[in-house]
């Protein structure tokens, strides 16, 4: 059966597109041009998946049809003449952009599913890694390799096809963020790819040039983004009617199934040729090469079109045409067509109305362009459209090309008037001989105009380059110029390898600063490390190097850190530095990873248990609401922060003894809730492990003895208890190594205490202090406008940095009028700068030539904040965007159903006893207990067994349930089964973690009685992904869990726009960094009735502007809305300490509204 196919185009969720594009529109259209089967438009957005659910009905394998009821609403539209079959195949498009080789990559894929249950595991898939709901073509920061696998995975019929392959900006083959071939795109994966999509502005004569892509099958779509402009190029076959057929077609190339391709003159496609469309400039690649890719009036970058590219990749001679080709035909669509024999509009209604008047008459469009005779097409439309279909047939057309988003324009005719009236006057009454000759010939390559028919382009192309042009003129070089000898057009550049260079030389490649600290080894040193200096790089350098020059065993050296993801960085560098086996010797850990250790093996002679539980933030609620019943949401909050902050020594003014002490009962009591679960808060890992070491001579001797190197990153940020463990541990004889910046300690309300550092040489005597000053991360402007913010404090001390890189930019300041107009602008300037996420963007002018030579991706973007509530409508703004983004600050994953409940299942095969988890456990889902029925279960549990250890499966609950009779059948059976679940996990202790989650995670899933949604099988799919490393190391991971950070839930291999507070951002960097609420009252954040600590809050700034590399943008807003509130604050005084000449200032520009004439009188018509 012939078919003709189109499988890419668009819905009505796409962005920029009609609201036409449903698929009542689309079974009319198909009709009307003449197609069997059309693509569902869309394939990744939910509410489209949900109409397609709706309006479809299965037809032939793989293939769909429209419900009759839908079909009923258009039917009368479509005349008798153009009935016919129409099939929908669901396939739509995905935009991936990211980084790969060092550049942006920017590329549409095609994805192809068999059946609406594939397309529902895909959506899932997809909604893990973006935002799958704000556009019908999801924008997704994920390699195209990736994409291909994730498409494999959940149906091994789904495929994937590159799109529009040439275009320059949105395109694996594009000339501004493509690659060099499909292997370097799609790697390991590429056997899976089979075929590639053409694009309007290139035909198949075009890709024939380039060898290589003789492996793949050309197919061409329409990507229409309005129902009219479906066909406007097509795929042809002659296979079964399925879905496996059509792509078996496309697979194998097999000449009798796949029957070539329905063109675009690749003229008229809007990136041909080379050009600047604000200037009015088009040239062929000569001449860009001749002006050295810049344009001739502003001196910026032409855009290089696909004629451009393709002659970059060549490897053949034009006219070259393989063996393997399949046919095609170019065709101008018939409203265009009509559009120059009227001499309207092709949108006009004469023109549209002439179309379905031919369409009722001859049938659907493509038999009319294709096939129909010509003396037919006369009797019904009159000679001139005859003749000037005859003139496209044979590929005599006049074309004048596209450019830089600029569509170009094919004509039949030459343009003379005098010409055209001859027609008119119907010299073409009878179909002329050559026409009957060639009729259904398909079109050659684009020929030049002949001397009877000058082109329009070839006229244009005698003026210079040089010449001025007049308003509204566009200046073009010609299409079919050939490049004279001496000229040769680029070709790819060689990439070299990750490895090129060799391994080097670790401590050479210090700077004199690094070197010196690295090599100090006799006294206790602090290095005063800006921001951007080689901090960590330094720090790991001196660590191999006392093993490597001065033979210290590995075993013998301590490194703490703050955060687990700066403990992994540390371990990754000495990995890299001494090779994993040596470096998994050192201890490598945070300060409560390092108290958690010690109490596990040493706590015993505290009468700490080495099965202690570590309690979250939420459970450390439930700890107190069960120790002190009386106290309100808002005591129990004031009192945990109390509690903390006397456990970590708040003040250095307090004595540590004092710690212990409480002014009330609440502090003995909650300490005694905790011991009755067998459990320490996050606090106790290092008050706890102090007493250890000061009441027992010998752990500490025992401890001191094995760690002889000590090195402290972040030193800054010690409080009262960390200071006092270091000095617990260095009393032994340990060098001590301490690296930080005291301009950047901004933990004070943790009881941080900056003051520690400055007065390092009084704490160690003979101990030095050395700086690193020369940052590498920062332009000049940016350090120089940080440097005037954080001079102001009073503990700053004078040392300037000194940027590695001479890149000169301003600081960009920017005022917005209200809140929601700063998220706004946020959005518009990545986009902006990533150079347009959309053809759209492109097009539109929302992106001009000035945001792009950066070479930006997503994950080069971070916005940071004071306080997470400005994050609201932040995030619903890159929500709307479609823009890929990441939101620190939310809920850990450990805080989210159902991962918290399966953690407390694991915490319960190490801790029993631990009243907290089983309260999680048991009052949550069907057949639930009380939580008075717990308590009561539990304490009962606990009298009875107050003598005897408790066993691994907790045997003693079920006796006392049986016993008291206080639970209902149906509880006892939960208990019953929640007791047996745990049992089982603990007999299971060599098996790998991830298998021990599946466990827990099927066995809570009955246990609740629901089954789990998507995002909660996600949920568990990321917490096992992080379980792997530790392979059945159950213990080790539950501390690691538990001792997870905020600022641990960066993942910097996320190609994602990154929203965090400025808190969070400590320790990262990006390229692009905006600070969002630089106001007075919210930077400095001054809330009413607290005490405002104005440097540490100056400090905070410090560290958000010391994060951007290259470009720094400070926004306030005008007006703002924030804790119910209207709020009209000053532009930050932080932000006036910066001299203006190093600032940039820009500000909304206001509507102009129009004016009113107060004097005209109404019409009352």
């Amino acid at each position: 059966m012939k078919l003709v196919a189109d499988i890419h185009l668009h819905s009505h969720y796409s962005r920029a597109t009609s609201k036409n594009l449903t698929l009542e529109h689309l079974w009319k259209w198909a009709q009307l041009k003449g197609v069997q089967v059309v693509a569902t438009g869309d394939i990744a957005h939910p509410g489209w998946l949900a109409e397609l659910q709706m309006k479809m009905d299965p037809a032939e394998e793989g293939l769909f049809q429209l419900k009759p009821e839908y079909q009923a609403t258009v039917a009368d539209e479509v005349p008798p003449a153009c009935r016919g079959t129409v099939r929908f195949l669901i396939g739509g498009e995905i935009s991936n952009i990211y980084k790969k080789y060092d550049r942006t990559r920017k590329v549409h894929n095609i994805v192809f599913a068999p059946s609406i249950e594939a397309t529902t595991i895909l959506q899932g898939e997809l909604e893990k890694i973006g935002n799958i709901r704000a556009d019908g073509r999801p924008i997704l920061g994920l390699d195209s390799r990736d994409l291909l696998e994730i498409v494999l995975e959940v149906d091994d019929r789904c495929h994937l096809i590159p799109a529009h392959i040439w275009t320059p900006w949105l395109s694996f083959l594009g000339s501004k963020s493509g690659f060099y071939s499909v292997e370097e795109c799609f790697t390991d994966l590429t056997p899976h790819i089979f075929a590639v999509e053409t694009g309007l502005s290139s035909d198949p004569p075009m890709n024939w040039r380039v060898s290589w892509l003789d492996r793949y099958t050309l197919v061409s779509n329409s990507d229409a983004h309005s129902p009219p402009k479906l066909a406007r190029e097509a795929t042809l076959f002659d296979t079964d009617l399925s879905y496996d057929s059509l792509f078996g077609a496309l697979q194998t190339g097999d000449p009798a199934e796949f029957l070539g391709t329905i063109e675009f003159f690749p003229e008229e496609g809007k990136y041909h040729l080379d050009g600047h469309r604000k200037c009015g400039v088009c040239w062929e690649p000569v001449t860009t090469i001749a002006n050295e890719g810049l344009c001739s009036n502003c001196g910026k970058p032409v855009t290089v079109g696909v004629y451009h590219r393709v002659e970059e990749l060549a490897d053949r001679d034009p006219g070259a045409r393989p063996n393997s080709a399949a046919p095609f035909t170019s065709l101008i669509p018939l409203p265009e067509a009509l559009s120059e024999v009227l001499g309207v509009g092709p949108n006009s209604k004469r023109v549209q109305t002439e179309y379905l008047r031919l369409l009722g008459r001859l049938g659907p469009e493509l038999e009319i362009l294709r096939a129909m005779p010509l003396e037919d097409i006369s009797a019904a439309g009159g000679p001139v459209l005859a003749e000037g279909i005859r003139r496209m047939r044979e590929g005599k057309v006049v074309a004048q090309s596209g450019y830089d988003g600029e569509y170009g324009v094919i004509r039949m005719f030459d343009g003379e008037a005098d010409q055209l009236s001859s027609f008119q006057l119907g010299m073409f009454a009878g179909e002329p001989a050559s026409a009957k000759e060639e009729r259904g010939a398909t079109s050659e390559v684009l020929k030049p105009a002949t001397e009877n028919e000058p082109s329009l382009l070839s006229k244009e192309a005698e003026a210079p380059v040089e010449n001025a042009l007049a308003d509204g003129e566009v200046q073009y070089s010609s299409p079919l110029e050939v490049a004279p000898d001496d000229v040769e057009l680029p070709r790819p550049p060689l990439r070299q390898g990750a490895n090129g260079q060799g391994e080097a030389d670790w401590f050479g490649q210090l700077n004199a600063e690094q070197q010196a600290a690295a090599a100090h080894t006799s006294t206790p040193l602090a290095i005063v490390a800006g921001p951007g200096t080689g901090k960590t790089r330094t720090l790991t350098v001196r660590i191999a190097r006392l093993i490597e020059k001065m033979g210290v065993a590995p075993s013998s050296i301590l490194a703490v850190t703050f955060t687990n993801r700066a403990a992994e960085e540390m371990r990754e560098r000495l990995d890299e530095l001494l090779g994993a086996e040596r470096s998994a010797r050192i201890t490598v850990g945070t300060f409560h990873q390092l108290g958690a250790s010690l109490l596990r093996e040493f706590g015993a002679a505290i009468g700490v248990s080495y099965n202690f539980t570590i309690l979250a933030d939420t459970e450390r609620q439930t700890v107190l609401r069960r120790a002190c019943p009386q106290l309100g949401a808002r005591e129990s909050r004031d009192a945990l922060e109390a509690i903390s902050a006397r456990k970590s020594g708040a003040t250095r003014a307090n004595a540590y003894g004092e710690v212990q002490e409480s002014e009330s009962d609440i502090w003995p009591s909650y300490q005694a809730a905790l011991e009755e679960a067998n459990a320490l808060d996050f606090d106790d890992l290092i008050l706890r492990a102090v007493q250890l070491l000061e009441s027992d001579a010998a752990v500490l001797s025992t401890v001191q003895g094995r760690f002889g190197w000590i090195s402290v990153d972040e030193y800054q940020d010690v409080n009262a208890a960390q200071h006092r463990l270091l000095s617990l541990l260095v009393e032994g004889g340990a060098n001590l190594c301490v690296i930080g910046d005291p301009d950047q300690a901004i933990y004070g309300f943790r009881g941080a205490d900056h003051r520690y550092f400055l007065s390092f040489e009084d704490d160690y005597p003979g101990g030095k202090r050395l700086f690193l000053k020369k940052n590498y991360r920062s332009a000049q402007t940016i350090l120089d406008a940080a440097m005037q913010v954080i001079s102001r404090s009073p503990d700053h001390q004078a040392t300037n940095l000194i940027a590695h890189f001479a890149e000169q930019v301003k600081l960009e300041v920017y005022r917005a009028p209200t809140d929601r107009a700063e998220a706004e602008y946020l959005v518009h300037q990545v986009e902006q700068m990533v150079g347009g996420v959309s053809y759209f963007s492109l097009d539109s002018g929302r992106v001009d030539e000035d945001g792009l030579p950066e070479d930006f991706t997503f994950g080069d973007f971070a916005v940071l904040y004071r306080l997470n509530a400005q994050a609201r409508l932040i995030e619903e703004a890159f929500d709307r965007s479609g823009i890929p983004y990441s939101m620190l600050g939310g809920p850990a994953l450990t805080e989210q159903k159902p991962v918290r409940e399966i953690l407390a299942l694991l915490w319960l095969t190490q801790t029993p006893e631990c009243y907290v988890h089983w309260g999680r456990i048991l009052t949550e889902g069907k057949r639930a207990l009380s939580g008075e029925a717990v308590a009561e279960l539990l304490a009962s549990k606990s009298s009875e067994t107050k003598e005897r250890p408790a066993s691994p499966a907790m045997p003693e609950l079920l006796t006392v349930a049986s016993r008291t009779g206080a639970l209902r059948q149906p509880q006892r059976e939960r208990l019953t089964e929640t007791v047996e679940l745990v049992k089982m996990l603990g007999g299971e202790p060599s098996a790998p973690l991830s298998s021990q989650i599946q466990t827990a995670a099927s066995g809570w899933e009955k246990l609740r009685g629901t089954e789990y949604g998507d995002a909660e099988k996600e949920r568990i799919e990321r917490f096992q992904r992080r379980a792997a490393p530790f392979r059945n190391r159950l213990q080790e991971f539950l501390t690691t869990m538990a001792l997870q950070s905020e600022a641990d839930q960066y993942d910097k291999r996320a190609d994602r726009v990154t929203l965090m507070s400025l808190h969070s951002a400590k320790g990262l960097e990006f390229p692009v960094v905006f600070i969002a609420g630089c106001e007075e009252g919210l930077l400095p954040y001054a809330p009413d009735n607290r005490d405002v600590d104005l440097d540490e809050e100056r400090r905070l700034f410090y560290v958000g502007m010391t994060r951007a590399q290259r470009r720094l943008i400070l926004t306030h807003a005008g007006r703002r809305f924030l804790f119910g509130q209207a709020m009209e604050n000053a532009l930050s005084g932080f932000v006036t300490d910066i001299e203006a000449a190093l600032q940039e200032v820009q500000q909304a520009q206001p509507r102009r509204s129009r004016k009113r004439d107060e004097d005209r009188q109404l019409r009352l018509f």
